[in-house]
C-alpha cells in the first residue's frame, strides 16, 4: 500500500434537479445536458414522467428510454446500463422519484413484504446498487425529483394542529449529499444550489439555468488535476462522524455543516464511508 495525494481528472458530474409540478426540471435538465456534452445526440433521458421528455424534441434530437410501472430498483439500473452500453455521454433520469415512492417503488416493496422494519433489510440493498448505478456511470448523469408540500404535527395544548412545514423531495432522504450539485428550483424556473462541491453556484443569485450552465459545468469537469483538501490534524470530525449512528444523524451532521462539508472532497468521504458501515450494520442486524 501507498499513499498518494487525492487528485480529480476528468469528473463526471452528478447533478440533481428538484422542483415542484411545472417547475422546469424535464426541460432545464436538457438543456444543462446540451451544454455539458454539446451533442444532444449523445443525450438520454429515463422518462418515467408518462412521454413528457417528448415535448422537448423540437429543442434537437436527443433519446428517449420510456420507463413504465414498475418502478424498481433494478429496472432503473437496467436501463441506465442500456444508456451507458448506447455510448450516451449524458444520462437524464426524469424523475428518481418512483424509485422510491411509484409504483413497485421501494416503499411499496417494503409494503408488499409486510411493512415491518426489519423488511428494509431487503429493501436497502438495492436502492443502494439503484445509487451505486447513479454514482459509479461512466456518463455524466443529471437526475430530476419531485418536491412537494411537508406539514408538521405541532402540540397546542391538548390538541394536535398540523400546520405547513417546507417542501421536502420525494426520495430517501439523505441523497442530496450523494450528489455534485443540487439546484432547487421554483416555479418560475429559477435555480438555486443547496448543495455544491465545485463552488460554481453555491452563495450566488438565483438564476435560470441554461445551456450556459452545463457549458460552465463541462469545464469544471474537465479542470486538470488539482490537490483536495484535507482535514488538519487535531480535527475532531473523525469523532462527530463516528459518533453518528444512524442515516438521519449523518444528514443533521451535513446540515448543519453544509459550507465546510461542500468544499472539502475528503470529508465528503468518509462521511460516505461512515453512511455505507452504518447501512451495513442495519442489514446485519435486522
Amino acid at each position: 500500500m501507498q499513499l498518494r495525494k487525492a487528485t480529480r481528472k476528468q469528473a463526471k458530474i452528478r447533478l440533481g434537479l428538484s422542483a415542484v409540478s411545472g417547475g422546469g426540471k424535464t426541460y432545464s435538465a436538457i438543456l444543462i445536458a446540451k451544454g455539458l456534452c454539446g451533442d444532444l445526440s449523445k443525450v438520454a433521458v429515463i422518462d418515467t414522467e408518462n412521454g413528457s421528455a417528448d415535448l422537448y424534441a423540437h429543442l434537437g434530437d436527443y433519446n428517449v428510454l420510456p420507463l413504465t410501472a414498475p418502478f424498481t430498483p433494478e429496472r432503473y439500473i437496467e436501463a441506465i446500463r442500456s444508456c451507458e452500453k448506447a455510448g450516451m455521454e449524458v444520462i437524464i433520469v426524469d424523475s428518481i422519484s418512483h424509485e422510491w415512492d411509484g409504483k413497485g417503488g421501494c416503499l411499496e416493496i417494503v409494503e408488499s413484504l409486510g411493512g415491518k422494519y426489519q423488511d428494509w433489510a431487503k429493501v436497502t440493498p438495492r436502492h443502494q446498487a439503484f445509487l451505486d448505478a447513479i454514482l459509479q456511470s461512466s456518463s455524466h448523469i443529471i437526475t430530476t425529483v419531485r418536491r412537494k408540500q411537508d406539514y408538521e404535527m405541532i402540540k397546542d395544548g391538548n390538541r394536535i394542529k398540523i400546520e405547513k412545514g417546507g417542501l421536502r423531495e420525494i426520495t430517501r432522504e439523505g441523497f442530496e449529499y450523494e450528489l455534485t450539485i443540487n439546484l432547487e428550483m421554483d416555479t418560475k424556473h429559477n435555480a438555486s444550489a443547496s448543495k455544491d462541491r465545485t463552488n460554481l453556484f453555491m452563495g450566488k443569485p438565483s438564476f435560470v439555468p441554461t445551456e450556459k450552465t452545463g457549458e460552465v459545468i463541462a469545464q469544471w469537469c474537465e479542470q486538470g488535476e488539482e490537490q483536495f483538501n484535507v482535514i488538519k490534524p487535531g480535527s475532531d470530525w473523525y469523532q462527530k462522524i463516528d459518533n453518528c449512528g444512524s442515516q438521519k444523524e449523518l444528514v443533521e451532521l451535513y446540515q448543519q455543516n453544509k459550507p465546510e462539508v461542500d468544499t472539502n472532497p475528503l470529508l465528503q468521504q468518509i462521511i460516505s464511508n461512515r453512511r455505507n458501515q452504518i447501512n451495513g450494520k442495519t442489514l446485519s442486524a435486522a
